[in-house]
Order: C-alpha cells, then sequence, then structure tokens
C-alpha cells in the first residue's frame, strides 16, 4: 500500500470526476489520499471531501499565494477547524518567492501563524517552498527554539542546504513526480541522501505528473511512478519503499487511521 501525502482534490479535473479517480487510486493500491487546504475560506469543502470517504484525510491551512486574502484569519480560527476529526495537517503554509502572488511580509506572517498551530495542535504543519531556501530554513530555525512542532517540506524542490536543516530540525521530507524528470539528477541526488525513516512520496495532484505521464494532469494513483523511482535511488525494492513510506506517513500524521482490512474508498 502507498499513500499520496498531498493531493488537491478539490481542484478542477479532481473534483468533477472524483468517483473515478479514487476508483484508479484504489485500483492502484493508493491506500490513504490527504486532500491538502489552501484557503482557510473554502475549508468546508475540502473538508466534505474527507468526511464522504474512510481513507480520505484533510489539512487547514492558507498557501502562501493566498496568504493577503487571509490576513484576518486567525490563529483561533485555524485551531478550531483543526479539532475536526478528519483534520490530520495544518497547512500548506509557506513562502514562494518564485511567483511571489502575495508579499513577502504576509507570506512570513501566515508562516509563522501556521507554525504556532501546528505547535498548539500537535499536527504536523505541509510546508510550501519555492525560491526561498535560506528564508524557510531560518524561520523554521526561529520558531523551532521557541517550542517543537513537526513538519513536513512538502514536493520538495529546494537545495541540500534546506534538505540538510530540515532533517537536522526533525522534519520529514515529501517528494512528487518531479522527482522522475529527466532533468531531476541535483533533486535525485538529494533524495539518496536522505534518511529512509524521513521520505514521503506525493502528488500534489492536478499538478506535477510524473514521467511516463508528464504533460497530463496528475492524479493520485500516480504516485506509484514516484515511489517506483525513490525505491530505485534509494536502492530499495517497490514493496521496501512502499512499507517504509507508509510507515512514515503514519508516524508523522499521528491522527490518520490506517484502513481497516485492506483499501478502502
Amino acid at each position: 500500500m502507498l499513500v499520496d501525502s498531498h493531493c488537491h482534490l478539490d481542484f478542477p479535473h479532481l473534483s468533477d470526476q472524483l468517483d473515478d479517480v479514487l476508483a484508479r487510486a484504489k485500483n492502484a493500491e493508493i491506500g490513504t489520499l490527504v486532500t491538502i487546504c489552501t484557503r482557510v475560506r473554502c475549508f468546508e469543502q475540502v473538508c466534505a471531501i474527507a468526511e464522504a470517504h474512510e481513507n480520505i484525510f484533510c489539512s487547514v491551512g492558507t498557501h502562501p499565494h493566498n496568504a493577503d486574502e487571509e490576513r484576518d484569519v486567525s490563529l483561533d480560527e485555524i485551531l478550531t477547524h483543526a479539532e475536526h476529526p478528519k483534520v490530520i495537517a495544518i497547512g500548506e503554509a509557506g513562502l514562494d518567492y518564485f511567483h511571489d502572488n502575495a508579499p513577502r511580509d504576509d507570506q512570513e506572517a501566515g508562516f509563522r501563524r501556521h507554525i504556532a498551530a501546528a505547535r498548539d495542535t500537535g499536527l504536523p504543519l505541509v510546508i510550501h517552498t519555492r525560491d526561498a531556501d535560506e528564508d524557510t530554513a531560518r524561520i523554521l530555525e526561529e520558531e523551532m527554539d521557541k517550542g517543537p512542532f513537526k513538519a513536513v517540506l512538502h514536493c520538495f524542490t529546494a537545495g541540500p542546504d534546506l534538505a540538510r536543516r530540515g532533517v537536522e530540525l526533525g522534519l520529514y521530507v515529501s517528494f512528487s513526480g518531479v522527482l522522475t524528470f529527466k532533468n531531476s539528477d541535483a533533486l535525485r541526488a538529494i533524495a539518496a541522501s536522505v534518511p529512509l525513516d524521513r521520505l514521503l512520496v506525493e502528488t500534489d495532484a492536478p499538478f506535477l505528473a510524473p514521467e511516463p505521464m508528464r504533460g497530463k494532469k496528475n492524479e493520485p494513483a500516480n504516485v506509484v511512478h514516484t515511489a517506483a523511482k525513490l525505491a530505485e535511488v534509494k536502492g530499495l525494492s517497490k514493496a521496501e519503499l512502499a512499507e517504509a513510506t507508509t510507515n512514515n506517513f503514519f508516524r508523522l500524521f499521528a491522527k490518520a487511521t490506517r484502513p481497516k482490512g485492506g483499501i478502502a474508498t
């Protein structure tokens, strides 16, 4: 069994054919999925998908692209949503200096607010970071000094220094279909360096379809391709990699429950 630790089932292409998407995930032996919130104001529709399916969980948070839209979202509001039994994570939140869709001050304020939520709830923070390695590492180190929290660097495409500093802080590192791209040798080298007990796999669907599906809309079933490449990078069988990353997922996302009697929908 594999876990897709990060997808967006409320986004177009997935939401409008959700039954078929989930059937294909089941056929690919994807046992658990996490649909990730990008706007707290849209939490209800994200949560409704999780509520309707035994093996789907969700998060609550504000993507850095939307940080300026949700300046008024308070820590208490995030904490209240996090009490829902289907909410197993905070985020995604972080810094995106590639698109810079929101002012960087707003991104940092939101990032720190979500870290506080992760610390208060004990739920892991799902971190989005792009072209912001040094500021991401700095904020994580500053905040960890205030008190521990759990987190994962999702869809990792950053440099080796952030990976190293993240692992030193106790974070997990999740790889998406980017790991399979022909020009991703440097990223594969980073993946090889991350301890096996800190690795996760994801799709970030509907984005970043892996080889050989590149160029198409992504979906949770395709996490098998990323997992196969990660197994190759780590010198493991596909079964060994699946077991390790699944165990890692349930260790980090401790509020999630394993499927009973196999893979459910």
